[in-house]
């Protein structure tokens, strides 16, 4: 909830993925509006920096949690001391997710899994764990960060494109089961290109660095529609001009899209810069890479 005179968030927020990208951005405007946080991410040693960043930005209250979303149990103990903590939750951003690049064949099945395991198995314990202090109490938020991509194929990222079409539907399937209760609100994030450093911590098999395709949004453009959006969140969140326009030729127009996306993928998805086969931070995490940007 928010206070309409001085817009300052009174909310109980658990975020994942908080060290890095998307997931940081929302914990610092969180964090700008006099919120309570959780924040929740691999690393130990960047979550208390950026606990640090979000005390200075003006956060009520922060706590950190290093848990990995792909563990179950260690996901519920972190939200079990938040509720402890607070009495509540009343919204939950789970950012958390990585990306690899490589033709279907080219990406190791260890890579590949992780990649699925990460973004897809990662949102459902996040969800199995918050949502029956939500529904037991009619209130919160949960909000899947998704991507268009979800929605589309794009050549040379499988992994990615299967954990987003599953993140997609898991948000559908909750919506579904969650409509008897009226303050538990389910809403699938779904930005386009956004500038956050998930490209070159990327597992690459591709040969070459990627980087978000434009029109490229700033990750705090994404977060303030997030955060502004807790007062009535909407099923799905859009962030990109483009996202109607790809989705619509590849449910419509499915031979034209498929002729241009490889060739555009090309041009406007990677860098020219080279990369050799790397699990990039998939199979764990790479701290000193993680920024607000890319």
């Amino acid at each position: 909830m928010t206070d309409g005179a001085a817009g300052v968030v009174r909310d109980v927020v658990l975020v994942t993925g908080a060290t890095s990208g998307i997931g940081l951005a929302v914990a610092v405007e969180v964090s700008e509006r006099g919120g309570h946080l959780a924040l929740v991410a691999r690393s130990a040693d960047r979550l208390r920096d950026v606990a640090a960043q979000c005390r200075t930005a003006g956060a009520a209250s922060v706590t950190t949690h290093a848990v990995d979303v792909t563990d179950a149990e260690a996901v519920q103990a972190a939200v079990d001391a938040v509720v402890d903590g607070h009495g509540r939750l009343d919204a939950v951003v789970h950012s958390a997710g990585v990306v690899a690049y490589g033709r279907l064949e080219e990406v190791p099945a260890e890579v590949f899994d992780g990649v699925v395991g990460t973004n897809v198995l990662g949102s459902a314990n996040v969800a199995r764990a918050v949502l029956p202090a939500m529904r037991a109490a009619d209130h919160g938020r949960l909000y899947l960060v998704g991507s268009v991509i979800g929605g589309i194929g794009v050549p040379g990222m499988g992994a990615y494109v299967v954990s987003k079409w599953g993140v997609r539907a898991l948000a559908r399937q909750l919506q579904l089961e969650n409509r008897d209760r009226h303050g538990v609100h389910i809403t699938l994030v779904r930005p386009g290109s956004v500038d956050t450093p998930i490209y070159t911590l990327a597992a690459n098999y591709s040969g070459f660095v990627g980087a978000p395709p434009p029109p490229v949004y700033r990750p705090a453009t994404v977060a303030r529609r997030i955060v502004e959006s807790f007062d009535k969140p909407p099923r799905v969140l859009n962030v990109g001009i483009a996202n109607p326009l790809m989705l619509l030729g590849f449910a419509l127009l499915p031979a034209v899209y498929d002729v241009l996306v490889g060739p555009l993928f090309r041009v406007l998805g990677r860098t020219g810069e080279r990369v050799g086969p790397t699990p990039g931070n998939v199979l764990a995490p790479t701290p000193d890479g993680e920024r607000l940007r890319g």
